[in-house]
């Protein structure tokens, strides 16, 4: 499984189509992946597993949402304030 997502890694250039979020407007397609990374990071650093699968969602929201938005969510999550659950 590991070599498939490192396989996926190697050969991504943008984010795939996903069903979940059929319509132009990627905005919440932004925000789940952004979320899906963190949680992900969150449960396998409990683990003490490596953390690459994680790179899927990072890749993936790094390439649909505009850098303003991660950076305030960033800041956010360091302050405590952020509104998602992760």
């Amino acid at each position: 499984m590991a070599e498939d997502i490192k396989e996926k890694l190697e050969k991504y250039r943008t984010a795939p189509f996903d069903a979940r979020f059929p319509n132009q407007n990627q905005t919440r397609n932004c925000w789940s992946n952004y979320l899906d990374y963190h949680r992900c990071q969150k449960a396998l650093d409990a683990k003490g597993v490596d953390t690459t699968p994680c790179e899927w969602y990072r890749r993936v929201y790094k390439s649909l949402c505009p850098m303003s938005w991660v950076q305030k969510w960033d800041d956010q999550r360091e302050d405590g304030t952020f509104p998602g659950k992760i």
